[in-house]
């Protein structure tokens, strides 16, 4: 019985997987622009600016299948877990590595878990800046957790990944989307380099994502 109900619950989390991401397509029509990169099977993480809850089924969503199936957007439990319907999408359909936020609250360090994960094979979904971006900025200061990936496995791609026009779409206090194109922009990898200190290296990671957010001339 126990193996007839694990069963059960990962053909619910890969049709709901299927679900969600014609749902995205429908409203906000979101498509990839692979600029800097093509859309091959290698381990990769791509790293996003954070302006919605929705940024990361958006970059989910556009991954070709084959490469969906192994890439695992880095999570905070504390969302997640907070109710039953959100504790089966994030880490069954989505397959998140959730990690604790909180200080205080958390009995081990996220970057082990990240690392686990990117030692079993796996890419990563993540956001650098660590909280929704709320102001006019284009980006938040970057936490240390990307340099800390590209140290400690500098052979993964870190892979700069823009999503546009996403919180025009879905403006805070509204209900119903607007109709406008979602799309997610996908730069040229980097790595951290030999003696690179934390700083620089996140201040050049930054200046690769923000470089995306200019279309592309002749790009429509």
């Amino acid at each position: 019985m126990a193996n007839l109900a694990s069963l059960l619950r990962r053909v619910a989390a890969r049709m709901v997987g299927h679900t969600l991401a014609l749902v995205a397509r429908f409203i906000t029509a979101v498509r990839a622009d692979w600029r800097g990169i093509e859309p091959v099977a290698k381990q990769r993480v791509y790293y996003a600016n954070h302006v919605s809850n929705a940024d990361m089924p958006m970059i989910w969503t556009v991954l070709p299948g084959h490469i969906r199936r192994q890439t695992r957007p880095v999570a905070a439990a504390d969302y997640w877990l907070q109710n039953r319907l959100r504790a089966f999408v994030g880490p069954e359909v989505f397959n998140c590595v959730l990690v604790d936020r909180r200080p205080e609250a958390r009995t081990e360090d996220p970057m082990e878990k990240i690392i686990e994960a990117l030692d079993e094979g796996s890419s990563l979904i993540i956001f650098p800046e660590g909280n929704r971006n709320m102001t006019d900025e284009p980006l938040l200061p970057f936490r240390a957790g990307l340099y800390n990936m590209g140290k400690a496995r500098p052979d993964v791609d870190l892979v700069p990944t823009w999503i546009a026009n996403l919180n025009e779409i879905m403006p805070k206090g509204e209900i119903i989307p607007l109709p406008l194109i979602c799309t997610v922009t996908f730069g040229a990898p980097i790595h951290v380099e030999d003696g690179e200190s934390k700083d620089a290296f996140l201040k050049r990671a930054a200046s690769a994502l923000v470089a995306l957010s200019t279309p592309q001339r002749g790009f429509d």
